[in-house]
């Protein structure tokens, strides 16, 4: 009892620091709802449509009007322009008028070409599919034009154009939605961000003003009261608001997912493991400026070694174990195996057990914590 009184204690102390300084309300409260809006209503369709695409039909004939009217007909594809020559188009695309555009020769049965632009990697990927549609179905044209006119069945004609005929059937996200690629990983990656700092700097404001012996003084100078204390009102908010964004992209977004326990469970790995970072980093260099710098730096890796763009084992093999310190990745790869995919948890033991790593890893750091707060002077 003595303990959950001094915690209590700590955490009433905690909500007067956070109710007086408003960068915790903008950094726990207001930065990360707007994140989370920003980034699922920015791909609130899945997939981006009627992106523009220029023309230079130098042929001319029916068979190529034809072309035209069918990639203007594909759901990503919009044809805003016609050019009268290649240079012009180029030209249109360096500007980003457009993002691609089809060139038609003459003679446009051996010679019909697509130039696409891959400054823009999405828009470039899947304008070059309707581009890639459009050209096997001006060649397959002409193909099966001349094998009727040489007798051939459609049977015939269909094996000889056709072969292989694939019968895709994509798992998890049949939709092909990016919005559920893409917003999973980043929100949670930017409210790990929010985390890793907040968690720092609530250790650093107790050194800067001087008000670690205070602090710890409230908990019998008994460091993991104190901190548990610290930390309680935070861990409550943050749940809070990581539990408010699963209702929100899973009950109301209806995002593919397989297990609301296992959802539960997560956002408890995410929280308490993204503040066992930050307050590591704190131990490890009991800096309000240096503590922050690394949660920042380590945040902003997070993204791109997480393995959402760009798959790990493609990376380079340092990168490969770089990738390991990183919750993110945990994080990502336990929601990819249990939650989207529907496997059970013992199928992503080792990032479980690396999550449950980083929330023990402030217990490496707490007597120097706690040094720091006694005998630390505090240096801008």
């Amino acid at each position: 009892m003595k303990y959950l009184s001094q915690i209590w204690q700590i955490a009433l102390r905690e909500c007067t620091i956070l109710y007086r300084n408003h960068i915790y309300a903008c950094c726990m409260v207001i930065f990360p709802i707007l994140a989370m809006l920003f980034f699922t209503s920015m791909m609130d369709d899945g997939l981006p449509t009627n992106m523009p695409v220029g023309v230079v039909d130098l042929d001319n004939t029916t068979t190529s009007r034809a072309l035209v009217r069918r990639l203007d007909g594909f759901q990503m594809s919009e044809v805003v322009a016609h050019y009268p020559s290649v240079a012009e188009a180029r030209r249109a695309v360096q500007q980003n008028e457009i993002y691609a555009f089809l060139y038609i020769p003459k003679g446009t049965t051996d010679k019909l070409l697509y130039y696409y632009n891959m400054a823009s990697i999405m828009s470039g990927s899947l304008l070059m599919k309707d581009m890639k549609v459009i050209s096997n179905l001006g060649s397959g044209a002409v193909g099966q034009a001349t094998m009727r006119a040489k007798g051939y069945t459609q049977a015939q004609i269909m094996a000889a154009l056709q072969p292989i005929t694939i019968d895709l059937h994509q798992i998890a996200n049949p939709w092909t939605n990016y919005n559920v690629y893409l917003s999973t990983v980043f929100v949670p990656g930017v409210m790990m961000l929010f985390i890793f700092l907040i968690s720092a700097y609530s250790l650093g404001m107790e050194l800067k003003f001087a008000r670690g012996t205070e602090w710890l003084r409230l908990a019998d100078n008994n460091i993991l009261v104190a901190i548990l204390g610290k930390y309680l009102l935070h861990s409550l908010i943050w749940l809070a608001l990581i539990f408010g964004y699963e209702f929100y992209v899973f009950c109301i977004l209806h995002f593919p997912h397989h297990s609301v326990g296992m959802l539960i469970l997560l956002a408890l790995l995410e929280v308490f493991a993204a503040q066992g970072f930050g307050i590591f980093a704190f131990g490890l260099m009991p800096s309000l400026r240096m503590s922050m710098s690394v949660c920042s730096l380590w945040a902003v890796l997070s993204f791109s070694i997480a393995g959402s763009a760009f798959p790990v084992m493609g990376m380079d093999g340092a990168l490969q174990s770089l990738s390991w310190l990183f919750p993110l990745r945990h994080y990502y790869m336990v929601y990819q195996i249990c939650v989207l995919n529907g496997f059970p948890l013992l199928e992503a033991w080792f990032h479980f057990v690396a999550l449950i790593g980083f929330i023990l890893l402030p217990w490496f750091v707490v007597n120097k914590i706690k040094n720091a707060m006694l005998t630390y002077v505090y240096i801008p």
